[in-house]
């Protein structure tokens, strides 16, 4: 005959030795195997980026606007130094839409004096905006004795590395990996944001190269299917102050056959 003292009467309040240990054994496997899943989880994750994308946060920058090929202002961040600040939009776009405004004012905004509030993002060295308002820019009507940076040839270069767009590589997703953001990178790019290419080295310093056409104009939509993967690109290089620029030749890109590091 069953032991009665095993059957669990609620109104009772009273449950058995063989039910209560049963439970007991139960949860404690349970809470051993989830502590032990979370730890592999959290040690299989690859480390985050030390990247900033201030979402909360606007911030006023003033500055020269200059755009061969892709909009940028150049700020003074400390005395006789200076800084150029590649502009986004908000989301997958370019920052072109938010200036439709302000070319009403001032039909050519090269060389002019900007004072632009926007996200600012951040990281390795490099900075940007993300442009959200059309009413937050702003002309300062000031003459400006700052000139626009000039291009300067450096040679030619082979470099292996992999597209990103920088909006998320530099600050809005962090870490960004898997194949959700190399799909999100493509649809930045194909929305006007430019294209970086991303090259690291073992010292783990990393180079950054904004793409341009053979012409040294903006290039996007041609370069998409090579977005997120391992690459070899040769090209001329340019300098623009703190920004390097590597003219492409889209058809003369090698895919390499290897894992990405970055997606």
């Amino acid at each position: 005959m069953k032991d009665q003292s095993e059957f669990y009467v609620g109104y009772s309040g009273k449950i058995g030795r063989n039910t209560r240990r049963s439970i007991v054994t139960f949860l404690s496997t349970l809470g051993f195997m989830i502590m032990v899943f979370g730890m592999l989880f959290s040690l299989s994750q690859l480390p985050f980026a030390n990247s900033t994308f201030e979402l909360f946060n606007e911030t006023k920058v003033t500055g020269i606007f200059h755009q061969n090929p892709y909009p940028m202002l150049k700020v003074e961040v400390a005395p006789n130094t200076y800084k150029n600040i590649l502009l986004l939009g908000f989301g997958k776009m370019s920052v072109n839409p938010y200036l439709r405004k302000i070319l009403k004012e001032e039909n050519d905004l090269t060389g002019k004096e900007l004072s632009i509030k926007g996200n600012l993002i951040y990281y390795d060295g490099k900075a940007l905006l993300q442009v959200t308002d059309e009413n937050k820019i702003f002309l300062t009507g000031k003459e400006s004795e700052k000139k626009i940076p000039k291009k300067v040839n450096t040679g030619e270069g082979t470099f292996q590395g992999e597209i990103v767009d920088p909006k998320c590589y530099f600050g809005v997703m962090k870490p960004g990996y898997g194949k959700i953001h190399r799909s999100c990178a493509v649809l930045c790019v194909s929305g006007g944001i430019p294209p970086v290419l991303v090259v690291k080295s073992n010292d783990s310093s990393n180079r950054y190269l904004l793409l341009t056409d053979l012409n040294g104009k903006a290039i996007n939509n041609k370069i998409l299917s090579h977005i997120g993967k391992p690459v070899e690109i040769s090209g001329d290089l340019e300098k623009k102050e703190n920004w390097d620029l590597l003219k492409v030749n889209v058809s003369q890109i090698v895919e390499l056959n290897l894992t990405s590091s970055i997606y």
